[in-house]
């Protein structure tokens, strides 16, 4: 277990650094390849910097908004706040807000850029359906996600893949419309190659990003499965909640492609097929993750 939570902080780690990199490759791409040198790459950076701080500051209050997620307190839902509170406390970490969303299917996530403002919300349908135990694997797991700064470093990831179509788009209405080409011929052939990788790299970079994003956010569901099994001490917990959560049919009707990675499993209902196909998947295969809790 300690080693599968080793190997998946070193390779979610890996995958921001790469991140930044392809940004930063973009930028100082475009600039070499039109009049902007190397403000290109200053741009790109500025950016990505820009829209990592809007994030930073209020991801959550916007996910919650976008979720329709209620906050609930003792009064409300005792039996809730009580279970946050005490693995909150088990775990060595700030309690977190608690908020329900009215909806039927069973699904949870958390959000907040660190464990002093974090919230978990749960769904209605799956406070009804869960029994203590599983309802604990799933409070567990999200709270191990708070721990271990996932809702930062998936909001991260979002926004970086965010500033990646937004700065491809912007080389390519700049190639497009000839704003930024090049006017001298001091580049020779070298300038023409540059020109090509710029073209190519404005295409095919939104997809990595977008590979890279969905792959840090499937890492990042083992690591918290792992680490909620460490938490509640009785893996069969989490693995029952999610075997009950991949056998309901219902959708999540707040959910979207936006929020769709945050959540403990997908709440679209809408998982492709293993393959090539696996790649453009934002969770894990759920007989997988169950399958490896059921081997701890």
């Amino acid at each position: 277990m300690y080693d599968q939570i080793a190997s998946n902080k070193l390779r979610s780690t890996a995958l921001i650094l790469v991140f930044v990199l392809l940004v930063a490759l973009i930028g100082y791409v475009f600039g070499q390849a039109t009049d902007w040198g190397y403000l290109g790459l200053a741009a790109a950076l500025v950016v990505a910097f820009v829209m990592s701080w809007g994030s930073y500051w209020f991801s959550d209050r916007i996910v919650l908004s976008m979720s329709r997620a209620r906050p609930v307190d003792r009064a409300t839902e005792p039996h809730l706040v009580n279970l946050v509170e005490g693995l909150a406390i088990a775990a060595g970490v700030p309690v977190p807000r608690a908020y329900v969303i009215d909806d039927p299917a069973p699904n949870a996530f958390a959000t907040g850029r660190n464990p002093e403002n974090a919230a978990i919300a749960v769904t209605s349908g799956l406070v009804q359906m869960m029994n203590r135990q599983e309802l604990e694997g799933v409070i567990a797991h999200e709270l191990s996600h708070i721990k271990n700064y996932d809702t930062l470093l998936q909001t991260l990831a979002a926004v970086l893949a965010g500033s990646v179509t937004l700065i491809s788009e912007w080389m390519l209405r700049s190639f497009w419309w000839g704003g930024g080409r090049r006017r001298d011929n001091d580049g020779g052939q070298l300038g023409a190659i540059m020109l090509v990788v710029a073209l190519v790299l404005a295409i095919l970079s939104p997809l990595a990003a977008s590979l890279i994003q969905l792959a840090i956010s499937r890492k990042r569901e083992y690591l918290a499965d792992a680490s909620a099994a460490m938490l509640t001490r009785y893996p069969p917990g989490l693995a029952s909640a999610l075997r009950k959560i991949s056998g309901d049919q219902n959708q999540l009707r707040s959910a979207n492609k936006a929020t769709e990675s945050l959540y403990i499993a997908n709440p679209l209902k809408g998982q492709r097929g293993g393959g090539m196909n696996a790649l453009f998947n934002t969770h894990p295969p759920l007989e997988d993750r169950i399958a490896r809790l059921e081997a701890m």
